[in-house]
């Protein structure tokens, strides 16, 4: 028998000239449609095109949500994903990734300004929403006593926060932080009181398992982004806070440009 090739991905790209991406569209700064030109916009998708076009191809965007984004990528139906999906080491185990993260990120607890939540630990006992297959289930049960319950995505869970449905909604701090600032007027009762995020845990790109050669070309692509400055100017440009991870980034890989 002929071995299978460990990692035929990186070919597969190249030969058809267009990379494909599962991204989630679930609001800025990471993943959403403009609503004056309808197109994907955020820093999942910007990265999505910085790596296309450094390799030299196209790229083809799918949508993908907390539910079915890694099988579609299990099932080839794309070739990356680029979709809130934080390191854990229960998707390591299933997963391979980019080694080289685009960022560190932590949950935040969306609130009534009125519900007393001031620290994770007032969450004990009370109804957390939260996206489907978030890492921040396990913490938020097993940790602060939170009784959680899973939606499609995080719009559906916000409505359900604001629905009366749940005492909190835990999503990726930068998200909702800027949906808070963004649109205040329909989110004047709410806030985020807890001062600090929730397991801050490395952002990466998530590959098919096995996938070496991918995975170099991605790494090496990953760290020129840090290294040249463009993930700080296109974190800026996609209103992500510049945090002391990027910046130390900045540092670390910029004697490789």
């Amino acid at each position: 028998m002929t071995p299978v090739q460990a990692d035929a991905t990186l070919d597969r790209i190249k030969e058809r000239g267009t990379l494909v991406a599962g991204v989630i569209l679930s609001g800025p700064p990471y993943g959403y449609i403009d609503p004056k030109t309808q197109q994907q916009e955020g820093l999942n998708l910007d990265l999505a095109r910085e790596f296309a076009k450094r390799l030299g191809v196209k790229l083809e965007t799918v949508a993908v949500t907390p539910p079915n984004r890694v099988q579609f990528l299990q099932q080839g139906k794309v070739d990356l994903l680029l979709a809130n999906m934080q390191w854990t080491q229960e998707r390591a185990e299933i997963l391979s990734f980019v080694p080289t993260a685009f960022e560190v990120s932590g949950g935040a607890a969306v609130v009534r300004k009125d519900s007393g939540i001031k620290d994770w630990a007032d969450l004990r006992g009370k109804t957390v929403c939260v996206s489907q297959g978030s890492n921040f289930t396990k913490p938020l049960i097993e940790e602060y006593g939170a009784i959680v319950k899973g939606f499609p995505g995080q719009p559906d869970s916000l409505l359900a926060l604001k629905g009366g449905n749940c005492d909190a909604a835990v999503h990726v701090g930068a998200t909702v932080k800027l949906m808070l600032k963004q649109r205040a007027d329909e989110w004047k009762d709410y806030e985020v009181s807890i001062p600090t995020e929730l397991i801050p845990s490395d952002s990466v790109v998530w590959l098919r398992k096995g996938e070496a050669d991918t995975q170099a070309a991605l790494d090496q692509i990953m760290k020129n982004l840090h290294g040249s400055g463009w993930m700080i100017a296109t974190a800026e440009k996609d209103q992500l806070p510049v945090s002391p991870f990027l910046i130390e980034a900045r540092e670390k890989y910029k004697v490789s440009q």
